[in-house]
């Protein structure tokens, strides 16, 4: 079972990588008034994953690059 801490980092980057996340997936909300479809949801669901790898790896390409011999970021 994962560490307690392990949980709360992994917790804390997944907040932290929401916002960023949510632009990618474009994904527009509801009307007032109107829910999604169980199939809505899950192709939201879908779409929103995926943006969150492409949102996890962005911000590790941009840490890594930024920590090479250099430290420049280029």
């Amino acid at each position: 079972m994962a560490d307690q801490s392990d949980v709360q980092r992994r917790y804390r980057e997944f907040l932290d990588l929401m916002p960023l996340t949510l632009a990618l997936a474009g994904l527009p909300p509801s009307d007032h008034g109107r829910y999604f479809t169980a199939e809505q949801i899950e192709s939201r669901l879908f779409t929103i994953r995926h943006a969150w790898k492409a949102a996890r790896q962005v911000v590790r390409e941009c840490v890594t690059a930024g920590s090479g011999p250099s430290g420049s970021g280029e």
